[in-house]
């Protein structure tokens, strides 16, 4: 194998389209491991400096995995760590994670690396076996290991159809679906998604308007670094047929809107926006949560996935948690 360690944001140019060809075949592989949202979030959000370790194969070349960290006051974090992102890992498939991280230590301990003192890896997902091999890797190397749980992300399993989903809800959560979707149709509200032929940075201008009407955490949460990754991540899931955006409208004004990935047979609610204030009284964030649903049923997705933290709204629409993980290891 040939292992080289590339310094800075040029990685993503240098990698270019073989890294969204890994990450389709690695074992965690989201919208959150593409180069887009990489790229952007390190260049609007990252915080000291970004070191990958990027492993080819030997003979063809091919590229067989990829480590990227941001290394920040002796600490080593996957680039995204943590709070725009959902899911980090290394970049692998699964029959090579061992070697893989394997590899990954021997560059991470050897001279042309940057001295760092703890690894803190966030966001890897519970069925990632990262957790087992770099427990194995802290035993034989002598480091101090932990891990722990950060986090749940809810996520609904897709039945055959919508009915079938609404069957399998409690009585009072079916009941509540059905009517609020009744008064809003009665109102004139519809579905509308974002295409090819919008002007997609308007569109989502609009959406992260209602991201901030929605709480006072998440409008002084949308800071400018933020609001271009939506933007920039927002376009190349369009360009790449990924992106769905979609919007309640009523009446043609836009009431609630919800940033989601189509990707890999699962939708991924990465955030949503809703304009209470004004038309709370339509359940607008049920409404469209509903129609969301409904529409991943019908174009054959598999799951629904919510993403993280455990907000009581989640479990009503059905989602049973899954978890993420923290695996800290330091030199003893």
């Amino acid at each position: 194998m040939h292992v080289e360690l590339i310094e800075g944001a040029e990685v993503f140019s240098t990698l270019g389209e073989e890294w969204d060809s890994l990450v389709a075949r690695a074992m965690t592989n989201t919208p959150f491991q593409q180069l887009a949202y990489q790229q952007s979030w390190w260049n609007h959000l990252g915080p000291g400096d970004l070191h990958t370790i990027v492993v080819r194969d030997s003979k063809g070349g091919g590229l067989c995995a990829v480590a990227c960290f941001y290394l920040y006051e002796g600490t080593l974090y996957f680039n995204g760590c943590v709070e725009e992102t959902d899911y980090l890992d290394l970049i692998v498939p699964t029959s090579d994670a061992e070697w893989a991280w394997q590899t990954v230590f021997d560059t991470l301990e050897g001279p042309n690396f940057p001295p760092w003192e703890r690894l803190n890896l966030c966001n890897v997902p519970d069925v990632s076996p990262t957790r087992t091999i770099l427990a194995q890797i802290a035993s034989q190397r002598g480091y101090q290991f932990n891990v722990s749980v950060q986090d749940v992300c809810p996520v609904l399993s897709l039945p055959e159809t919508f009915d079938d989903y609404l069957m399998a809800l409690d009585k009072k959560q079916r009941h509540e679906i059905r009517r609020k979707r009744r008064r809003a149709r009665a109102a004139s509200a519809e579905l509308a998604m974002v295409g090819p032929d919008d002007n997609v940075h308007k569109e989502v201008d609009v959406f992260l308007e209602l991201l901030q009407m929605s709480t006072t955490e998440k409008e002084d949460w949308l800071n400018e670094g933020r609001r271009a990754v939506f933007h920039e991540v927002g376009e190349a899931a369009l360009a790449a047929g990924s992106l769905q955006l979609l919007f309640l409208e009523l009446r043609g004004e836009k009431i609630a809107g919800l940033f989601n990935f189509d990707y890999d047979g699962r939708i991924w609610v990465y955030n949503s926006g809703l304009n209470i204030a004004q038309f709370g009284r339509l359940s607008p964030g049920v409404v469209l949560t509903a129609d969301a649903i409904e529409m991943a049923i019908e174009t054959g997705r598999k799951e629904f996935d919510f993403l993280r933290g455990d907000e009581q709204y989640k479990y009503r629409f059905g989602a049973e948690d899954t978890t993420i993980h923290r695996v800290q290891m330091s030199r003893s």
